[in-house]
C-alpha cells in the first residue's frame, strides 16, 4: 500500500463538504455552477475544495470552452476503498508480521 497517497486521499475526504461533492459526482458529471447550488459558500471556496479533490486525484475535470465539468475518478476511489478494507482485514501478510519489531520497549 502507498501510505503517502492513502493519507492524501483520506485528508481530502476529511471534510464533510468534500465528501458531499464526491457523493454528488457519484451520480455523474457536474458543472461547478451546478455543484455550487448545493452549498452556502462562495465560488472561491468551492474552487478550494475542488482543488484538494483534484490534487488527491479523486475527481477528473473536463474543460469545454469556459465550463469545467467534474466527475468522480472511479478507479482512484475504488483503490482507496480497497486499501481501507485491507487496513482492517486480518491477513497472513499483515505489516505486523512482515516487519521486525523494534527492540528497547521491554517487550
Amino acid at each position: 500500500m502507498d501510505y503517502e497517497n492513502y493519507a492524501k486521499v483520506a485528508k481530502a475526504l476529511s471534510d464533510a463538504k468534500r465528501v458531499k461533492i464526491m457523493d454528488m459526482l457519484s451520480c455523474g458529471s457536474m458543472c461547478a455552477c451546478d455543484i455550487l447550488e448545493h452549498f452556502d459558500f462562495t465560488q472561491p471556496t468551492l474552487s478550494h475544495h475542488i482543488n484538494l479533490l483534484l490534487k488527491a486525484d479523486l475527481i477528473i475535470v473536463e474543460k469545454t470552452g469556459t465550463w469545467h465539468h467534474y466527475s468522480l475518478n472511479q478507479e482512484k476511489f475504488a483503490q482507496f476503498m480497497q486499501d481501507t478494507v485491507a487496513l482492517t482485514a486480518s491477513k497472513a501478510d499483515c505489516i505486523c508480521s512482515l516487519e521486525k519489531p523494534k527492540t528497547g520497549c521491554g517487550v
